[in-house]
């Protein structure tokens, strides 16, 4: 279904490959998980079955280089498949972390040996990878984590607990943020990657955390005491690198949280109108009154500047060109417009918008963590100020 005002625009890097893709991608999650939805929701998480049937489509690990199982593309071809799972509405699979997050990492800092490893795997969607940053004491003050990592011999040695994990339940591989020098701030963090898939001595999964939306993202707490990894796990092949990797991949994070928000806003639109060419009141169509047309015509306004502002980011970092003060901008001000819009569009529903029946109640649930982890739109606008 088309977006009005949009659906005649093309992302300047989009190419027929892409659309190819985007078909693909949406038939997957159309017919293949959405009819699984309210039982994954209830579950918690979703099913390790669709990570795989992802795998054998080719739709996971697009931007991992061939050699080591990946469709041998870029951060484009990351976005297409985001945009059209958060558009069909599909919440359950961490794809972003998965595809989006852990991979970049593994290609970017890993040696061919880690990634022969790991990339594979993951590609075929039978690891489910993670990243775990986060602590119980602090949330985006990554210089002030506790979890040590100590070296034993050929291992180190890890303590600690990580907390509102996307993948957490069921991940596989961890890339784990730790202090290695605890004399040290930001010099003092490194990340190892952690197999915990056979839930090693040392390694506890801690509660699927309730939350108030994304109900069928598992979202964990791990646990580490004395969880031994082996020193060749390290990324970087060096103690002290993990804060600066950290920052130069979180941009992509950032673009990744901000696909999302382009892609609700779109489908909140979309479904919303609709609903208004459908629903009467005061004898006419809910379209027929100018405020519904005034609100809509606002909404749909602000996703397509918003469409092209962030067009225009992933264009900048296919070609390296993305600094952080503007990924922040994207993150921080898309998330922002996410949740307006949904907001409005969900007024236009009136009561039926607040019950489950329909998606857009869904949708303002979900929408409000946004504005909250890959670094809270706080941090976001700090890093802003500080470019100025």
């Amino acid at each position: 279904m088309p977006t009005p005002g949009l659906d005649t625009y093309t992302p300047p890097w989009r190419a027929p490959e892409h659309d190819d893709l985007a078909d693909l991608a949406r038939d997957f999650f159309t017919r293949e998980v959405l009819p699984h939805t309210e039982r994954l929701l209830a579950q918690g998480h979703p099913d390790r079955d669709h990570y795989r049937r992802a795998g054998e489509l080719g739709l996971l690990g697009l931007s991992v280089p061939e050699e080591y199982g990946g469709g041998g593309g870029d951060f484009t071809h990351e976005a297409v498949l985001l945009h059209e799972q958060a558009h069909v509405g599909e919440s359950t699979l961490g794809l972003g972390v998965h595809s989006g997050i852990v991979t970049g990492y593994l290609v970017a800092y890993g040696s061919a040996e880690q990634k022969r490893r790991w990339l594979p795997g993951l590609c075929r969607g039978e690891l489910v990878g993670a990243i775990a940053m986060t602590e119980p004491d602090g949330g985006s003050d990554l210089q002030a984590i506790r979890t040590r990592a100590v070296r034993d011999g050929d291992d180190y040695l890890v303590t600690g607990a990580k907390t509102f994990i996307s993948n957490g339940g069921l991940a596989d591989l961890v890339v784990l943020a730790v202090k290695t020098d605890p004399t040290q701030g930001a010099a003092g963090i490194s990340l190892l990657v952690c197999e915990v898939g056979d839930e090693p001595a040392g390694f506890r999964r801690g509660r699927l955390l309730s939350k108030i939306g994304l109900h069928g993202n598992d979202t964990a707490e791990l646990f580490f005491d004395g969880l031994r990894v082996p020193a060749e796990n390290l990324l970087g092949g060096a103690e002290g690198l993990g804060f600066g990797q950290m920052m130069r991949q979180l941009p992509q994070e950032r673009l990744v949280i901000g696909i999302g928000a382009v892609a609700a806003m779109q489908r909140a639109v979309e479904l919303t109108t609709a609903y208004v060419k459908e629903r009467t009141a005061f004898g006419r169509p809910l379209i027929g009154h100018q405020n519904t047309r005034m609100v809509l015509a606002e909404c749909v306004t602000r996703t397509r500047v918003s469409r092209v502002f962030l067009d225009d980011c992933i264009g900048r970092h296919d070609r390296g060109e993305l600094d952080v003060a503007t990924a922040a901008m994207a993150k921080a001000w898309l998330t922002e417009g996410q949740c307006e819009i949904v907001d409005r569009c969900l007024q236009l529903f009136g009561g039926y918008g607040y019950t489950t029946e329909y998606p857009i109640a869904r949708m303002y649930a979900d929408a409000r963590v946004q504005k909250i982890y890959g670094g809270t739109n706080e941090i976001m606008k700090e890093l802003i100020a500080r470019a100025l």
